[in-house]
């Protein structure tokens, strides 16, 4: 799982937990300038995942780590996916984030109100 929060005009995403192992990072940390949006999208995990590099993809159990997918590096980190959010990047190393996270409308409402006020 992952906590969300934004720190003056950065947006850092704490990978928590056995998360860390499974997922290879232990933190992002993205100007808010470069987050375009987030919204709460439970059917995310029915996309192809594309390939690990690298990750951890157990299906129906866990999808954390760094997946090349489209020509877009995308890092994932969802065991629950009625609680997966997606944050939409520019001008990063990857082009989305896919999360889990405690609440998921109060983080995608979090983020959309920094951006908004960034």
């Amino acid at each position: 799982m992952a906590r969300v929060q934004i720190d003056g005009d950065t947006l850092t995403v704490v990978i928590e937990g056995l998360d860390k192992l499974w997922a290879l990072k232990s933190s992002l940390s993205i100007p808010l300038s470069n987050v375009r949006g987030a919204t709460a999208d439970p059917g995310i995990v029915m996309e192809s995942k594309g390939i690990r590099a690298p990750g951890t993809h157990l299906p129906g159990v866990i999808t954390a780590g760094t997946f090349h997918v489209d020509g877009e590096r995308v890092f994932w980190d969802v065991q629950n996916a009625a609680k997966a959010i997606v944050i939409q990047l520019a001008d990063e190393r990857y082009a989305r984030l896919v999360v889990q996270v405690d609440d998921p409308r109060a983080t995608v409402a979090l983020i959309e109100n920094a951006i908004t006020h960034a």
